[in-house]
């Protein structure tokens, strides 16, 4: 059986750790001209990024389209693909435009799917609209007890009997490379790797510059099992983007930010000016020092915004300033620095 050391998140060959993410090119919150979400795959590619990351869920299918239009005319081995599994789309002449924080969605709904059945048809759609023969790694989404409330027991049950089994079925027959989740909470990656192996995660969030929820088990686990990691939610849908003074209402996790984590990212953003240091690029470099994980996934709506991802990743950051974080409490003793 493959492991995720054998398909890692290779990034590029010149040692870009930056993935795409597709959610903003499936239209979340906005709609992106299709010229801008082609040209944001195209400059990607240029800047050397490898890795691509979508979803049915992002825009009913449609950053799948948009990824598939400008991926599947390039040599396979140049790039890493992945996408999920757990929702299925359903074709409805009446369906929404807006659905789920997308926007000028395609005419489709969504419907829960764990089961073996629909776990295949997911991965099967996935490949229709992509245009491809196969999935580099295919991820269970969002299977955790903040999604599906007390239905979490049930789902993790199916999860580990339907899903995981029939992602393998797929790995063995060629159409799926690794096997993971693709979740924005610790504990569901926990109860899973209780019950099951797994290649790899993309976890979004719990890993980041002011949220280290991830660090004290997960982790750990993790570099001990070779469950390799890429991390979303770098930003924490926001707040770390942006920073918490600038007029604009900072967002975590989606929604208007707590003012817990407002004050965190104020504390934060006072250690960043006193030391130069601007804070995407330190939200963007902190979370790669960890053993593991392997690249960060960044989402972008338009060409400038990747493009600064890229400068931010290449921003010099000196060693003081990581020191000053500990030494004020906003960085974990354990939490390895750049």
């Amino acid at each position: 059986m493959p492991t995720a050391h054998a398909t890692r998140f290779p990034g590029c060959t010149d040692g870009l750790r930056l993935g795409l993410g597709g959610a903003p090119l499936g239209n979340l919150f906005r709609a992106v001209p299709d010229a801008e979400a082609q040209a944001v795959l195209a400059t990607a590619l240029a800047d050397g990024c490898r890795s691509f990351d979508t979803a049915p869920h992002y825009g009913n299918g449609l950053s799948e389209q948009r990824f598939g239009q400008t991926l599947r005319g390039l040599p396979r081995t140049r790039f890493v693909l992945s996408s999920k599994a757990g929702r299925v789309l359903r074709p409805d002449a009446r369906a929404a435009r807006a659905q789920n924080g997308y926007v000028d969605v395609l005419p489709f709904t969504q419907h829960w799917d764990y089961s073996a059945a629909g776990t295949r048809r997911s991965v099967e759609d996935s490949l229709q609209r992509l245009g491809m023969a196969r999935l580099d790694v295919a991820y269970v989404h969002d299977c955790d007890a903040a999604t599906h409330g007390d239905a979490y027991p049930l789902v993790l049950a199916q999860v580990l009997g339907e899903t995981l089994p029939t992602l393998r079925a797929l790995q063995r027959e060629g159409l799926v490379g690794a096997v993971g989740l693709g979740v924005n909470d610790v504990q569901v990656c926990l109860d899973v790797l209780a019950g099951a192996d797994l290649d790899c995660l993309l976890l979004a969030g719990r890993y980041s510059l002011i949220d280290h929820s991830a660090l004290p088990a997960l982790l750990p686990q993790c570099v001990a099992r070779g469950v390799r990691i890429a991390l979303g939610g770098v930003f924490n849908s926001g707040i770390l983007a942006t920073g918490v003074g600038g007029g604009t209402e900072p967002r975590f996790d989606y929604g208007r930010a707590p003012q817990a984590w407002v004050d965190r990212t104020a504390a934060v953003e006072r250690v960043c000016a006193a030391h130069g240091v601007p804070l995407r690029a330190a939200a963007l470099q902190f979370p790669l020092a960890h053993p593991a994980v392997d690249i960060v996934v960044a989402g972008a709506q338009d060409v400038a915004q990747w493009q600064d991802s890229v400068a931010m990743l290449a921003q010099p950051i000196p060693a003081a300033f990581w020191q000053a974080l500990r030494t004020q409490g906003l960085l974990p003793d354990t939490a390895p620095t750049p």
